[in-house]
């Protein structure tokens, strides 16, 4: 689904900016009212419900990425140390695999937190639709 897509990326491009969820969530609230029609945020959300994972591991992945990466980057800069100062290639590849698997969690972490700001907004504007103007 392109839509959603597209959404993730604007969710991912206000994660990279510094303030509040709720800031973040206003901008994008006002970005998708524009851009996306009710009928396409109602398929959006109910994809993004049925792609849901709510288990242990993705929960602390979400909220904590940086801390679970956090080992892996130690494991390359370890394996890098060992390899070239004992000229070991067992720790080159340690070094590698430590880097790439550090840095594919923290890359699953951020597309969690983006999807879970993107339901955020939409279950926003929902909640603001249904509501009487204040």
């Amino acid at each position: 689904m392109a839509q959603l897509e597209r959404l993730l990326l604007m969710a991912e491009d206000e994660l990279t900016e510094y303030s509040t969820d709720a800031r973040k969530i206003e901008k994008l609230r006002r970005k998708i009212g524009l851009s996306v029609s009710a009928a396409e945020q109602r398929q959006v959300k109910e994809a993004l419900l049925a792609t849901k994972q709510s288990n242990i591991v993705t929960q602390i992945v979400e909220e904590q990425r940086q801390t679970v990466a956090l080992p892996f980057w130690g494991i390359a800069g370890l394996g890098l140390l060992l390899g070239i100062s004992l000229n070991q290639p067992i720790g080159l590849l340690a070094a590698v695999i430590g880097t790439v698997s550090a840095y594919r969690i923290q890359k699953w972490g951020w597309q969690l937190q983006a999807r879970r700001l993107l339901l955020q907004t939409l279950e926003e504007i929902e909640t603001r639709v249904a509501q009487p103007n204040k």
